[in-house]
This record gives C-alpha cells, structure tokens and sequence, in this order.
C-alpha cells in the first residue's frame, strides 16, 4: 500500500502536470505527499576563469543571487499549489548546482514509497534531468513514476500493462505497482518472444488475480521490432494509462547506452511508466 509519494518540481510548466497526477494518488490513497523542489544554481566554480578578477566574481554572483530570488517566488506559488492538493502535504526546496542536486534528490528520494516525474526528453533540458531519473532509479531503491510531458491526467489507471521478461527488474517493478494493479479493472501481462513450448506469464497471472484483478497474458513477436515499439503498440491496443516495467542496465542515460528498451522507453513513451531496478 501506498502511504508517501515524492513529486518532482523545478518551477517549470510541468510543475502543473506532475502536480495533479500526484493529487489524484493522494486522493485514492490517502497518502502523505512530499514536494521537492530543485532550484538550479549556477556552478561559479566552472563559469569563472582562472584569471577572473573582481567584476567578472561580482557578476557570477549575482547570476547566483537571481537564481535564489526566482527560487523564492516559485516556491510560493508552488506551497500554495500543495496546500490546495493534500492536507497532508510538504514542500522541501533544494538550491544547488547540478550535481550536488542530483545526489541530494536521490538521498530523498529513498525515504518515500514513489518518486513521480516528468520522463525526460530532450527539450527539457534533458541532460539534467536524465541523470536525475538516472540516480533515483539506480540509487534509491525506490520505484518511479515517469509521465510523458505534456500529459493530461485522467483519474485513477483502470488498465495496467506489465511488460514481462521474467527478470529481477521486473519482478521489482510488478511488486512496485501492486497498488495501482489493486485499483485496475483490467491488467494485461505482456510477454515479448516467448520461448517455444513454454506457458509465458502464468506464474505472473495467478500471482496478480490474487490480487483481485482481471488479469490477461498477451505474447507478442518483435519481428525485428525493436521491444519498446512492440511494448507501445500494445499498450495503444489495450488503451493503457500504466506501463510497468523494469529498468536494466547501470550506463548513464546521457550515453545512450543503457538496455534499448529503458532507454527508448524512458525518451520516448506517450504512456505514463512505472519503473524500478
């Protein structure tokens, strides 16, 4: 059962859309929810020259002190966004350049039950936010809820599709998930290139109708698809409002080579995605 979730902010349009997501868990729940928001200061240590003098010092830090003040602003409006969400509810504030930042989230993030934000893409700033999804999923040991940007909420997911390929991850992320699974009316196990003479997903389909939920197997052959297209073509076909996955592989995202199917899942999915390692 869920009791606390963590929400990502950074002052951006998606603040809005991570937002309401997190409202309606807290609304089914009842849980505890937790908003972090990182505001990114300028690293002096890199932007200044060796030979900086005074004016260029002078100029550095208030590019520093700007950053604080905007901080200031955002995370008024955004305690009065809380406050309106959950009567249970925080706002905790992280003002630090970017790797300091990163770490400092992926220590809060392990004292939380779910970590919801925006899946990164490129235009996002991508490299910043890769490598915060990075360290979550690899560093927390907490499982994540990554939305598509732009993603309008629409209550509560009634279809659930757990991409299965017997792994450690997956079985991570299907435990992960139970609760949203708990809710479903429908959940639709997908089981990509199953082996011959084999009874793909069983295990998986009497474990979660114990659960009390309408469970369904689907295999699927890639046929030289690459296994996040065939993962979203199943989940448009079942209409999905949750894709549960595992997240493989220890490469950093910003080198494109982590497991094909997190990445391109990860950069990619019209679907919101909960994922763990």
């Amino acid at each position: 059962m869920i009791k606390d979730i963590m929400v990502h902010l950074d002052g951006s349009a998606e603040d809005e859309i991570r937002l309401a997501y997190a409202e309606i868990i807290a609304s089914t729940w009842s849980v505890h929810l937790t908003a972090i928001f990182t505001n990114r200061l300028p690293d002096l240590a890199v932007a200044t020259p060796v030979d900086g003098g005074a004016a260029m010092m002078q100029m550095l830090s208030e590019w520093q002190s700007q950053a604080q003040q905007e901080g200031d602003a955002i995370c008024g409006r955004l305690a009065e966004r809380l406050a309106r969400i959950a009567e249970r509810s925080e706002l905790r504030r992280i003002d630090e350049t970017v790797d300091n930042m990163v770490s400092a989230v992926e220590r809060q993030a392990r004292c939380t039950d779910l970590f919801v934000t925006t899946r990164p893409y490129p235009e996002s700033g991508g490299l910043t936010w890769g490598r915060l999804v990075e360290a979550v999923l690899f560093g927390s040991g907490r499982a994540l809820l990554l939305l598509p940007p732009g993603y309008p909420p629409r209550g509560a997911a009634q279809t659930v599709l757990v991409a299965w390929n017997d792994s450690h991850a997956a079985a991570r992320a299907m435990r992960e998930s139970l609760s949203f699974i708990e809710k479903a009316t429908r959940t639709v196990v997908l089981v990509v290139d199953p082996k011959p003479d084999s009874d793909p997903g069983s295990l998986v389909r009497g474990y979660l109708a114990r659960y009390g939920t309408n469970v369904g197997v689907v295999c699927a052959e890639s046929r030289n698809r690459r296994i996040s297209q065939v993962i979203a073509d199943q989940a448009h076909r079942v209409s999905a409002d949750l894709i549960v996955m595992g997240g493989y592989g220890h490469a950093r995202l910003r080198e494109r080579v982590f497991g094909g199917a997190t990445l391109e899942m990860l950069t990619t999915s019209e679907y919101p995605i909960l994922m763990a390692h």
